[in-house]
């Protein structure tokens, strides 16, 4: 009887440690020579934009196929709508333990600004003018394949839902659509592994130029907001995710965090957490999440939840007010506050965001205040990576939560996942053995039509925490 064939060995350990030493590199560049570092940005810019290309159809694939096999939209309703009331009240979170910190530390004391940097608040707040009435006609999109083109991700999430409830209407007749999907899915996640291979060249480029640009001068004068602001960060992650995450699923949160390793370095290497999300969308799904639940809460988290986000509005504003010697009362804080979380929203995903949202929520309510963001720009790339691997933790363990809460996850597959012993497939990003001839019917039974599903989803084995 001839022998099965050696697995081949996964190399793919290689190119994170490539990543790595790119880094290092980059920085060492962007030290040694700035002006040449700073030309090196497109190589960063240009990575990113590779993912970002991905992002739209997988998105669509995922959402299409968990909404299509389910024929449960009761399932979606619930799964979103407790996802938005959850990333609400997160939200609130994230800035009472930013308001909390930002009026202990007073980082801005002592800070002088000059003409430059008060012209760069009045124009970050121009770009920002976008209403909620815009940003809810924003979400539909021109035609229904521009959401793909133009990569809005609100935008895709709509049309996917409306595809996928179309597919549960058509019952029997639309299995053969879920099944072409299916295969779409996984071709795209192959495009997607092939564009990983050129992420060293990206961290490289990207923190030469991050490095390059901002010197060693504006990272000391504004240690203290950074430093502030990263273990605010580190503290809202380990305590309130951590606690919440053990209490509600009993997972430990360092096996999580271990098990997302790659992406934490990826997002860190290139300062965007988009550059993480197909690869998250893969995972939770790996994990044992259901696919409808991965494939709504993730989309709708990179856009609703940003617990990064808003610590760092809510530092950032106490830091300006305190710099430009114009303290706000208790009531100012809430207020002004309470604004930015709801304008954050509108800006998701838009680049430098962070400080769209800052320079227009200090416009709407102290305009004088606005004369202070530019003393944020100088050191804003180093707080967005914070940002980022803050917003991709919090998204990661919402996505847990919810999934717990509606009885969608496999508890023996997320232990043996995060114990190693269903290792993530690096070279596909899918369970490529996954039942090609099941799907779920109305039910939740198994059928025979062949449409791909999650190995041990929670369709067939749900179980609470």
């Amino acid at each position: 009887m001839a022998k099965a064939p050696a697995a081949k060995r996964d190399r793919t350990h290689y190119l994170y440690i490539a990543v790595i030493i790119a880094v290092v590199l980059g920085i060492g560049v962007g030290l040694l020579f700035p002006d040449f570092a700073t030309e090196l940005k497109p190589l960063g810019t240009g990575f990113v934009n590779l993912i970002k290309m991905m992002i739209s159809p997988i998105i669509f694939c995922t959402i299409v196929l968990g909404v299509g096999s389910v024929r449960k939209a009761a399932k979606v309703g619930k799964v979103g709508g407790l996802a938005l009331a959850y990333f609400v009240a997160m939200s609130v979170v994230a800035l009472a333990i930013g308001l909390i910190v930002g009026n202990i530390l007073h980082p801005g004391s002592g800070m002088d600004i000059t003409d430059s940097e008060k012209g760069a608040g009045h124009d970050a707040a121009e770009e920002a003018n976008k209403g909620l009435v815009d940003f809810a006609l924003g979400i539909i999109p021109k035609t229904l394949v521009s959401a793909f083109t133009e990569g809005e991700v609100l935008q895709t999430l709509l049309v996917a839902l409306l595809v996928g409830f179309a597919l549960q209407a058509m019952g029997r007749s639309g299995e053969p659509i879920l099944r072409g999907i299916g295969h779409i899915q996984k071709l795209v996640f192959r495009v997607l592994a092939m564009i990983m291979w050129a992420a060293p060249i990206g961290a490289f480029g990207a923190m030469a130029a991050v490095v390059g640009e901002t010197g060693t001068d504006a990272l000391k004068a504004l240690a203290t907001i950074m430093i502030g602001f990263y273990v605010t960060c580190a503290l809202f992650i380990l305590i309130v995710l951590g606690t919440l995450l053990r209490l509600v699923t009993g997972v430990n949160l360092f096996k999580l965090l271990k098990y997302l390793g790659r992406e934490f370095l990826l997002i860190l290497s290139t300062s965007s957490s988009e550059s993480a999300l197909p690869r998250l969308i893969a995972k939770m799904e790996h994990l044992g999440v259901s696919r409808p639940v991965v494939g709504i809460t993730v989309p709708t988290g990179y856009s609703f939840n940003l617990d990064g986000t808003m610590i760092y509005l809510t530092m950032s504003s106490l830091f300006i007010a305190e710099a430009m010697d114009q303290p706000l009362g208790v009531g100012e804080q809430i207020s002004l506050l309470l604004f930015m979380m709801i304008a954050s929203k509108g800006a998701a995903g838009v680049s430098g965001s962070g400080i769209a949202v800052l320079a227009s929520g200090l416009q709407s309510h102290k305009p004088a205040l606005v004369d202070g963001v530019g003393l944020i720009i100088g050191v804003d790339r180093f707080m967005s990576e914070a940002r980022a691997l803050t917003n991709f933790a919090g998204n990661a363990v919402a996505t847990l939560l919810i999934g717990t809460w509606t009885k969608e996850v496999d508890r023996q597959r997320v232990d043996d996942v995060l114990a190693g012993r269903l290792p993530f497939d690096e070279k596909t990003l899918l369970d490529d053995g996954a039942s090609e001839s099941e799907t779920v019917d109305s039910d939740g039974a198994d059928g025979a039509d062949g449409v791909p599903s999650q190995p041990e989803s929670s369709e067939k084995k749900s179980v609470t925490a």
